[in-house]
């Protein structure tokens, strides 16, 4: 696309001439400005697509600079998409209905709605993370319990991805155990022989006769 560099004195000097070529330029000065204010409900999508695509820095751009800090990478957010519904502005906050429907083998996964909140400072509406973070904490506990059984299918599959590691790893242990096995039969075998010496000399002490009891004179006695 083609781009026109004009300079401040131009400008000046075509509003000298003519008061409508300057009142034009405000028009577009105008448009200009409101095309780079987003509504709420661009502001959250913009927001959470970009932290569904991990990136980071960009998200915290539409976050209030209070709240940029708890921004991090999610892993259940990973190719999940998001939709924004119902607006409310009151004042200088509002809140978006956000449904954010989360990835699945592939399939169609479980939906999370929930209320992103917004602020606007300096003219600008801003992610409100703190709040929105809350707000998702106090998801009804079926929805939670859903998203911890999606944690369980992703550990199921790690742990399926390691079994053929663990297996080796018992195989590798079991074989070890056989190189081994005739060295521990030496160590029993020489137990049982040091243990039967051992008591076959506690029988013998047990055997020799006992000295007899010397027996001390009685009171008196010469």
């Amino acid at each position: 696309m083609a781009t026109t560099k004009v300079s401040l004195a131009a400008l000046i000097q075509g509003a000298k001439q003519s008061p409508a070529y300057l009142a034009g330029l405000f028009i577009l000065l105008l448009l200009a400005g409101c095309q780079t204010a987003k509504t709420p409900d661009e502001v959250t999508a913009a927001f959470w697509e970009a932290l569904i695509d991990g990136n980071l820095k960009t998200a915290k751009t539409y976050a209030t600079p209070a709240s940029r800090d708890l921004i991090e990478k999610e892993p259940y957010l990973e190719d999940a998409s998001v939709a924004t519904g119902q607006i409310s502005i009151d004042g200088p906050t509002s809140s978006v209905e956000t449904i954010v429907t989360l990835a699945s083998n592939g399939e169609t996964g479980k939906s999370l709605t929930f209320n992103t909140v917004l602020a606007k400072e300096h003219d600008k509406w801003l992610i409100d993370y703190r709040q929105t973070l809350i707000n998702i904490s106090s998801l009804p506990f079926n929805v939670i319990l859903r998203s911890l059984q999606e944690i369980g299918d992703v550990l199921h599959k790690q742990l399926e991805r390691q079994l053929p590691f663990i297996e080796k790893q018992v195989e590798s242990f079991g074989q070890e155990l056989e190189r081994q096995l005739p060295l521990i039969k030496k160590q029993i075998e020489s137990l049982g022989q040091e243990l039967e010496k051992q008591l076959d000399e506690f029988g013998r002490q047990l055997e020799k006769p006992r000295p007899p009891d010397k027996q001390s004179p009685h009171p008196g006695a010469i």
